[in-house]
């Protein structure tokens, strides 16, 4: 059969317009796939990742891409068993959707939902078609991390067998730096299968500053320092030290705190704010993709999280939009890592340890010093390193050319 009339499966329980990271990246790739000429079918959930009530299209065509929803495929984050249910629903809508969907060329997937690797892994041998996994975080490695279970105890065991069964099964597995590559590589993955390259920024939503900035206007930061943190609220990545660092300076009214986002971390924020009536920080929910152009551009000085023990089990992609934007980093987190080793080889940001407040507000305070023009510069150099070496073009590109070779296209 032509390669031209063979379909690339796709399945994400996230996907466009729903803002969540995730769905974001595959649909970057499932649009560039189509534009190459490829057959490609996305199958993802009805309703929203954040906000259950909001529903999209059972069927359209997005950029080329046929799109189906699933119904009853995910019921929102605030309740476990709710959430349960939603992944369970997906699992098995997936399952057969990859078991029944004529002339695949292959299955492509990510963590979201999790686990939904092991009934494609299983679609994929009874159609006996490749599989490429797209690594996003590794479990039970966070699950471990976090302390939400226990090293050896029933539950890891049974995670870490589903996890090798998946990784077994995968024909190219994507890794997001050389800490998650090493991880892989420890449960046995060869070298060979492995493609190890970071997430690419959200380039086509996000554009250089604009005079006024409606964002700043509209949540009145003009004039103000501002100091951001956008993306997942989630233990993985602590704001604590960002939230001690806000207390402390409350009663200066020329700096604004914004946190913006969804997640499990967000009640710490919004009881953080309540409990010390901190009138210099603002909580957000996700912003539309239309408006990240708007959103991302209004910060001074972007935060990056990533939780100690974290590295190489995920990988805190919202530092390539504060980068696209054009905006210094100030990243919370261990050394080594990868974002580390960016700003190591890069002068585009300081990096503070978790718990460190005073080098916190030092660091604040170093980036407030700094002439406007000395900012501009370090944002104007993310922005030279991201198009010499991680640009979407250069990266997406990479990664459709080793989903063609891994099914034959």
């Amino acid at each position: 059969m032509p390669a031209g009339n063979r379909t690339i499966l796709i399945i994400s329980q996230t996907f466009v317009p729903d803002p969540a990271a995730v769905g974001q990246y595959v649909a970057d790739v499932a649009f560039a796939l189509a534009r190459r000429g490829h057959g490609v079918r996305v199958c993802a959930s009805a309703r929203g990742y954040e906000d259950p009530a909001r529903i999209d299209p059972r069927r359209e065509t997005l950029h080329g891409a046929e799109v189906r929803r699933f119904a009853f495929a995910s019921f929102g984050k605030k309740h476990i068993l709710l959430r349960v249910l939603g992944t369970a629903s997906f699992h098995i809508q997936a399952f057969f959707t990859a078991l029944f969907t004529p002339r695949q060329a292959g299955i492509f997937f990510s963590t979201s939902p999790p686990l939904i690797g092991l009934p494609l892994c299983v679609a994929a041998m009874v159609r006996r078609v490749p599989v490429v996994y797209w690594a996003m975080d590794l479990n039970p490695d966070q699950l471990i991390a976090l302390g939400k279970i226990k090293p050896g105890s029933a539950t890891a065991k049974v995670l870490e067998a589903v996890n090798r069964f998946i990784l077994r099964r995968s024909k190219l597995i994507v890794a997001l730096d050389r800490f998650m590559a090493e991880r892989l590589m420890a449960r046995g993955v060869p070298r060979e299968k492995l493609l190890v390259m970071p997430p690419w920024p959200q380039e086509q939503y996000i554009i250089g500053e604009s005079n006024p900035n409606p964002f700043r206007v509209r949540h009145g930061l003009d004039g103000r320092f501002v100091i951001m943190y956008s993306g997942n609220h989630s233990p993985s990545n602590p704001l604590k030290t960002m939230l001690d660092a806000a207390v402390q300076l409350k009663d200066d009214a020329t700096i604004n705190f914004l946190f913006v986002g969804g997640g499990l971390g967000k009640k710490e924020v919004e009881q953080t704010i309540e409990q010390h009536q901190l009138k210099n920080t603002i909580s957000l929910p996700y912003q539309p993709l239309e408006e990240l152009k708007w959103s991302l551009t209004a910060a001074d000085i972007h935060i990056v999280s990533l939780g100690e023990g974290m590295v190489g089990i995920i990988h805190p992609c919202k530092i390539y939009g504060a980068m696209t934007a054009g905006k210094p980093i100030l990243f919370l987190g261990p050394s080594p890592s990868h974002i580390s080793d960016l700003l190591d080889q890069h002068p585009i940001g300081l990096r503070v340890a978790h718990g460190d407040l005073p080098a916190a507000l030092d660091a604040i305070a170093r980036f407030r010093g700094m002439t406007p023009e000395a900012r501009r510069a370090m944002g104007e150099l993310a922005q030279k390193v991201l198009g010499q070496s991680l640009s979407q073009r250069l990266l997406c590109g990479q990664f459709c050319d080793a989903i063609e070779k891994t099914f034959g296209l």
